[in-house]
């Protein structure tokens, strides 16, 4: 190379190249903050968006739609239940691609005691926590699902129980099922010594929020994490048991929007760069009927059962088709998916119940159609229920009960607005009083992902527009 072009060379590295590369990196500089990320199981949007409407307290959610962006509904996943969508929230990618695709895991037989997805290992895609802590970031999360082993959190409470129910805890000895599961090792114990008991397991009661919040608030005020995520679930037990904007549901939305002041101030406390994210994972509807989808596929001779010889329940000996229940739908899935002559017996069982409309069924979807909206990979069809139906699991009485033992549901179609959940982001930097109109859920991951300064590459979806 002569002297003449070096000169020219040098000036255009000096010229254009340099300050280009010096403004890149200011501008990740800017974006590469602490979030703190706050879950509130089963918020839809309107709680907070038509607060007004409903005579809602929630000053502090509220703020959001001044001094923050938000989106006016998040359409959710198939099927739009917790497990599912939470972790579509830290990995921006469909159930069909991150592996967790209900809440209980299938179960045919009845050999797992109501078990979940609680492992973090089943998630097939690199998480938020994953980014972060390969970055360097300190992590921390309570209550999050799928959390259990979560190994790139450095500061971690899991969400677990061993009842049948995730609101069932009563062992006391729990505490130390809990305390042995999450890390660092001792952590939990210690933090015990200073703020009292942690829970049996699992609570999603209001009291169980409130312990959630008092165990995060001591980990943000000592461990001062760069990315901390938080699932508060009492909104969703209230739901599920009196409705959507009942007395009950509004009141604790109150009480937890006083929570998310406290756990606000403390991460903003820390470092006022701080982004503040509220999220949910669903929107409710109302319930007024059970459709019992298990007994026409036992009078179908689909499933067979008997009695456990030692307590007397009723088991499943043999299935060729069984539901998949979750909520306000179904997965229906073949013991041998190559059994072309049962899919079809199953297809015209589901045709003739899906063409008496006292049964409640919105929609009948095939395998590509449920692939092709990413969710349950093993299905051979998806039956659909109308908002107000939801799939009940009794073996035997009424196809249709007008008693539901809960008042509100979720799991519906995503397509249906009544399952919107919510988005909302607030902090130095974002834009203040702009609405998104309706979002992915999947943009929400490399959202937060760009704000904390990495990248998650299994997530395809644009980020949001949230710089002013």
């Amino acid at each position: 190379m002569n002297d003449l072009s070096f000169r020219f060379f040098r000036r255009v590295f000096l010229c254009i190249v340099l300050p280009a590369v010096c403004a890149l990196c200011a501008a990740c500089s800017a974006w590469a903050a602490p979030v703190l990320m706050i879950s509130i199981d089963g918020l839809k949007p309107e709680y907070v968006t038509h607060a007004d409407e409903h005579g809602l307290k929630v000053p502090t959610l509220r703020r959001f739609l001044t001094e923050g962006t938000y989106a006016d509904g998040v359409q959710a996943v198939l099927p739009t239940v917790t497990y599912p969508d939470h972790t579509t929230l830290i990995t921006g990618v469909w159930p069909i691609r991150h592996g967790i695709l209900n809440n209980p895991l299938f179960d045919p037989e009845r050999k797992f005691s109501g078990a979940w997805y609680w492992y973090a290992s089943s998630i097939k895609v690199p998480t938020l926590w994953d980014a972060a802590h390969a970055a360097g970031i300190r992590t921390a999360s309570v209550s999050w699902p799928v959390s259990v082993n979560a190994t790139s959190v450095d500061w971690l409470i899991p969400e677990y129980w061993r009842s049948l129910s995730p609101a069932g805890g009563g062992n006391p000895q729990d505490r130390e099922l809990m305390a042995a599961i999450s890390r660092p090792d001792g952590a939990l114990a210690e933090m015990e010594k200073r703020l009292g008991p942690y829970m049996m397991g699992n609570e999603t009661t209001l009291e169980g929020d409130a312990t959630r919040t008092r165990f995060s608030l001591d980990i943000l005020r000592r461990e001062k994490p760069g990315f901390m995520t938080i699932h508060l679930s009492s909104l969703d037990e209230a739901e599920h048991l009196t409705g959507p904007f009942s007395e009950e549901s509004d009141k604790t939305l109150e009480a937890i929007d006083g929570m998310v002041k406290e756990l606000m101030d403390a991460a903003l406390g820390n470092d006022p760069q701080t982004r503040v994210v509220i999220v949910s994972d669903h929107g409710f509807v109302k319930v007024d009927h059970l459709f019992n989808l298990y007994i026409p596929f036992l009078q179908a001779g689909l499933i067979e059962t008997g009695k456990d010889a030692y307590s007397g329940a009723a088991t499943v000996t043999a299935w060729k088709a069984e539901p998949w229940p979750a909520s306000g739908l179904a997965a229906i899935v073949l013991h041998d998916p190559a059994d072309a002559k049962t899919k079809e017996q199953v297809r015209t069982l589901l045709d003739r119940l899906a063409a008496d409309p006292a049964n409640g069924i919105a929609r009948i979807l095939d395998a590509d159609e449920v692939k092709r909206d990413g969710g349950f990979p093993d299905a051979a069809f998806v039956l659909a229920m109308k908002p107000g139906y939801a799939i009940g699991t009794a073996l035997s009485g009424a196809l249709v009960t007008d008693h539901s033992p809960v008042k509100g549901t979720h799991g519906y179609l995503p397509s249906f607005p009544e399952m919107h959940s919510s988005f909302f982001m607030m902090g130095e930097g974002v834009a203040k009083g702009r609405d998104l109109g309706t979002i992915d859920m999947r943009q929400i991951a490399p959202t937060v992902a760009g704000v904390l300064g990495v990248s998650l590459t299994e997530a395809k979806q644009p980020a949001l527009r949230i710089m002013p």
